[in-house]
């Protein structure tokens, strides 16, 4: 059995090692009672053995179950969650004037919750969908403002109104001694994080500036972003923190740079290279690469995920359906649940869709989806999506026209 599959897994991060020596009791006496689900629970981390089971064993057992290597690991991992919690009590962003800046507002009262007492940014840009252009801050707003209005229906003043407010905050940072850049791995977080060096390059603020990057967090079995973690997370993660220095900054600029470009070759190349300075970035680029059409398909990868669930599992709900990308098929996951909906919307609209949509008089989680005999030869290859799709597509700054 996963991790991820446990009914006790745990997603926020925060682990106690009282309850952690209970479940290893627990697993001890269900073991020599012959349970045969705690049998096969170690046989997936010990070999056979005639010798009986003993409670360093189970402890073991219970360490692999949350993703470490020994007993010994969990204890010290523990051990730094309480080191850091305190650590952060005694000091925590006191000592500069701090700004924290972040792609949403998911940890804004964890980080008031965990005692940090810095001013918050909230930068959130959806620069996974939607077009991008090498524009001046106010130009690349109206841009942006003009397709998050047609999206998600916002006016378009309120979406400027939204994003000025964030976007000229870039403009005023001398009054902070510290810039705090809150981030993960996926595209969404990237393509916003590189812009946001893009810009600390140009501006170079005097401020001190630094990085929390986060892919993967010990205990947690399937980490999709730093909003799922307890408060006590954000103090051993501000422990993790680095300097932002040249060879990150100059990362973000040419990043920024391949991103609005209209051809795919400066991304590919820079993804070529690793992205040495920050290698989560790499694998970002490339996954937001694969948003670009399959030549057989015609379809992004989001595309052909989501009609191969259905295939597969269908008819299925739109919750469901955008519930399996999360959880089983997205490599890396991106998508909040109305980016979701608005990137399906071609595959139900079209003249020719590749998915149906039933129960349209309730609400868009609850809609029933199932794959048209079109989809069923796109997935195939027999069709291609280009030949149907009546409107274009942007993947940063390529445009991916009908035809």
């Amino acid at each position: 059995m996963t991790p991820s599959s446990r009914p006790d897994a745990i997603s926020h991060g925060r682990l106690n090692l009282e309850q952690q020596r209970k479940r290893a009791k627990e697993l001890l006496k269900a073991v020599r009672a012959n349970e045969p689900h705690a049998l096969a629970r170690v046989l997936d981390h010990l070999p056979p053995r005639q010798t009986p089971l003993k409670l360093a064993d189970a402890q073991f057992v219970i360490a692999r179950e949350r993703g470490f290597a020994s007993w010994a690991r969990l204890k010290a991992h523990i051990g730094a969650l309480d080191a850091a919690k305190a650590q952060l009590a005694e000091r925590g962003d006191r000592d500069l004037a701090t700004l924290h800046i972040r792609c949403g507002n998911d940890i804004e009262h964890s980080l008031r919750t965990a005692g940090f007492v810095g001013d918050f940014l909230e930068f959130s840009d959806p620069f996974c969908l939607g077009p991008l252009a090498d524009l001046p801050p106010d130009a690349l707003m109206r841009l942006r403002a003009r397709f998050l209005a047609g999206a998600f229906a916002m006016t378009e003043a309120d979406a400027l109104g939204r994003l000025r407010a964030s976007y000229e905050r870039l403009e005023s940072l001398e009054r902070y001694q510290r810039i705090v850049l809150w981030f993960e791995h996926d595209s969404y977080d990237q393509l916003l994080l590189a812009y946001l060096l893009h810009r600390l390059n140009r501006q170079r603020p005097e401020a001190r500036v630094e990085l929390i990057a986060v892919d993967s967090i010990p205990g947690v079995a399937r980490f999709i972003g730093i909003g799922q973690l307890a408060p006590d997370l954000l103090a051993w993660l501000w422990r993790q923190r680095r300097p932002v220095q040249a060879p990150l900054l100059e990362l973000g600029t040419r990043a920024w740079g391949a991103l609005v470009a209209d051809r795919p070759d400066p991304l590919e190349a820079l993804v070529a290279t690793g992205t040495p300075a920050l290698p989560m970035m790499g694998r970002a680029l490339a996954r937001h690469l694969r948003e670009l059409p399959e030549p057989t398909t015609g379809l992004g990868l989001t595309e052909r995920l989501t009609l191969e669930s259905v295939r597969d599992h269908g008819p299925l709900t739109v919750g469901q359906a955008f519930s399996r990308l999360m959880r089983e098929s997205e490599p890396l996951p991106y998508l909040g649940d109305l980016m979701f909906w608005w990137q399906i919307q071609a595959l139900i609209e079209a003249p020719r869709p590749l998915l149906a949509i039933t129960d349209t008089d309730c609400e868009w989680p609850q809609r029933t989806l199932a794959l048209t005999t079109l989809g069923r030869e796109v997935l195939a290859g027999r069709r291609n999506w280009l030949d149907f799709v009546t409107t274009a597509r942007w993947v940063g700054g390529i445009r991916i026209a009908p035809h």
